[in-house]
């Protein structure tokens, strides 16, 4: 039996969600290049209710408190992860892994075609690790202007460009 649980977030969640996520950014601070540039800013409380309230985002529970979540957005038949944090002190223990798989089922039960994201390409706990759960690296980002756009996006906040990638993982 594990000692964490899997729901859909609820609006008084989204309290709790930026000091996760801004606790688990800390660990881009070991990152040759990406100290004090990633993990420095979390989605504001208020957008994450924005994003609750579409019904696709999901916290992981442990003692009753949250200790990770995943935060989507529809796009037309694609859900995009806009953000995906676990607490580093509930790190390692499959967590993640469950939040992935579970937004697969609800994205595909939902009639999602496809779940996307961006993230760093050579980060271990990014890239690698949504390729081990059937995401696939988009190489002609061109097919793909709203993830592109993210990645612009992204490189204007001051990501280094060379090192960020978009993924997308179909269902079905």
């Amino acid at each position: 039996m594990s000692d964490f649980a899997i729901r859909l977030a609820r609006l008084e969640d989204a309290d709790a969600l930026p000091a996760i996520e801004l606790a688990a950014g800390k660990l881009f601070e070991t990152v040759e290049r990406l100290a004090n540039v990633a993990g420095m800013h979390a989605i504001p409380a208020d957008e994450q209710r924005r994003m609750i309230r579409k019904g696709h985002c999901l916290v992981a529970t442990s003692e009753d408190s949250i200790v990770g979540f995943l935060s989507t957005e529809p796009f037309r038949r694609e859900l995009h992860i806009r953000e995906f944090s676990v607490h580093p002190d509930a790190q390692g223990k499959g967590i993640g892994s469950v939040l992935l798989r579970a937004i697969a089922i609800d994205a595909g039960n939902s009639g999602f075609q496809a779940i996307t994201l961006t993230t760093f390409s050579d980060v271990p706990w990014n890239a690698p690790f949504y390729a081990r759960h059937g995401f696939e690296t988009i190489a002609e980002l061109e097919a793909h202007p709203r993830l592109a756009a993210d990645i612009d996006q992204e490189v204007e906040h001051g990501l280094p460009r060379d090192r960020r990638c978009a993924m997308i993982k179909f269902l079905g």
